[in-house]
C-alpha cells in the first residue's frame, strides 16, 4: 500500500473518530452557548443512548449486576439497529426536556461552579446506577449485518463499512441542526435570545420554550452518538465520562456556541488521534523495535487544545451566539 493510501486511510479514520466527538460537542456547545449552562452530565446522555440502543437492538447476556442477580440473565428486545436509531434519539430528547426543566433551569442564575457540581453529581449517579443494574463488565454492541465487514474504496482499499456509516450519519445530523439554527424562525429566536434576551422578551417572545427544545436537541444528539459510537467499542458504565472530556476539548477548540467550531474542532481532534494511533509516520524505528506514538494520542489532543487556547483563547469560531 502506498504512502498516499495510508494517509487517506488515516484521514477517514480521523473523520470517523471526530464524528462521535462532533455529535456530543454540538450538544454541549449549543447548550453552553445559548443557555450559558455548564452541563457535565452530557456524557451521561451518551451513556444512556449507548445502553438504550444496546437493549433495543440486541439481546444481551448478563454475567453480574442487580438484574442478573434477580434472574434476568438475558435482557434486551433484539429489534435491530434501525429501530434503535429511531427510538433512542426520541427517548433521550424526552430525557433532555425533563433535565432542562427540573435540573438545569433552577441553576441558570447560579454560578458555574454550582452548575458543574450538580451536573457532575448527576453524571456519577447515572453511571453508578447503570453499573448496579447491568454490572461493570464491557458488553459487545453488535454492528448491524448490513454494515458489518469492509468495503472496497478506491486508493484506500478495504475500509470498515460501519465507520463510513458513522461519518454519513453525523454529516446528515450536523446539516439538519445547522439548517434549523440558521434558516428557521425557531433558530432566529434562539440566536436573537442569545444576543439580547431582554429585547426578545420585550417583544413578547417567551425564550423558555425554544431554549428547552435546544437543550433537548443537544441531548438527543448525544444519544445518537451513543448509538452509532457504541458498536465501535465495548459498552460499559465508564464510556460517558471517557467521551465527555474530549468533547469538552472540542468545544474549547472550536469555540463555545459555534456549530461550525464543533465540527472543525471535532475533525481536528479526530485527525490528531488518528495520526498518533495509525499514521505510517507514527512508528519510528529505534534499536530493538519501533517507537509508537499511539500511547500519546490523548496527550496530543490536550496539546492541540493548549495551542489553540494560547493563540486564540475564545476558540477558532468562538462567539456569544449559536452560529
Amino acid at each position: 500500500m502506498s504512502l498516499f493510501a495510508d494517509l487517506l486511510g488515516v484521514f477517514l479514520n480521523g473523520l470517523q473518530a471526530g464524528a462521535i466527538y462532533i455529535l456530543v460537542a454540538i450538544g454541549l456547545s449549543i447548550i453552553l452557548g445559548t443557555l450559558k449552562f455548564v452541563n457535565f452530565a452530557h456524557g451521561a446522555l451518551y451513556l444512556v443512548g449507548a445502553y438504550a440502543g444496546l437493549l433495543i437492538a440486541n439481546e444481551v447476556s448478563l454475567s453480574n449486576g442487580l438484574l442478573q442477580r434477580y434472574g434476568y440473565d438475558t435482557v434486551g428486545l433484539g429489534w435491530g439497529f434501525l429501530p434503535a436509531l429511531v427510538i433512542v434519539p426520541a427517548l433521550v430528547f424526552v430525557v433532555g426536556l425533563a433535565m432542562e426543566r427540573y435540573l438545569a433551569r433552577p441553576f441558570y442564575d447560579r454560578s458555574d461552579l454550582d452548575q458543574i457540581l450538580v451536573t457532575f453529581g448527576l453524571a456519577i449517579i447515572v453511571q453508578e446506577a447503570v453499573r448496579v443494574l447491568f454490572g461493570g463488565q464491557s458488553i459487545n454492541f453488535r454492528r448491524p449485518g448490513w454494515a458489518s465487514g469492509p468495503v472496497a474504496l478506491p486508493v484506500v482499499g478495504n475500509f470498515p463499512k460501519w465507520r463510513l456509516y458513522v461519518i454519513a450519519i453525523t454529516a446528515v445530523l450536523v446539516l439538519l441542526v445547522f439548517l434549523l439554527v440558521e434558516y428557521t424562525d425557531f433558530g432566529l429566536v434562539v440566536r436573537a435570545g442569545t444576543r439580547d434576551p431582554e429585547m426578545v422578551q420585550l417583544l413578547g417572545i417567551k425564550l423558555t420554550r425554544p431554549y428547552i427544545v435546544m437543550f433537548a436537541i443537544g441531548a438527543a444528539l448525544a444519544g445518537v452518538a451513543g448509538v452509532v459510537g457504541a458498536p465501535l467499542e465495548n459498552v460499559n458504565p465508564s464510556i460517558g465520562m471517557e467521551t465527555l472530556v474530549p468533547a469538552f476539548l472540542v468545544v474549547v477548540i472550536g469555540g463555545v456556541g459555534s456549530i461550525r467550531g464543533a465540527v472543525v474542532g471535532g475533525a481536528a481532534v479526530g485527525m490528531v488521534y488518528a495520526i498518533l494511533v495509525g499514521a505510517p509516520l507514527a512508528s519510528i524505528p529505534v534499536i530493538g523495535g519501533a517507537l509508537s506514538w499511539s500511547a500519546w494520542s490523548q496527550v496530543g489532543i490536550y496539546a492541540l487544545a493548549a495551542v489553540v487556547l494560547l493563540l486564540r483563547p475564545e476558540g477558532l469560531f468562538g462567539s456569544e451566539e449559536v452560529s
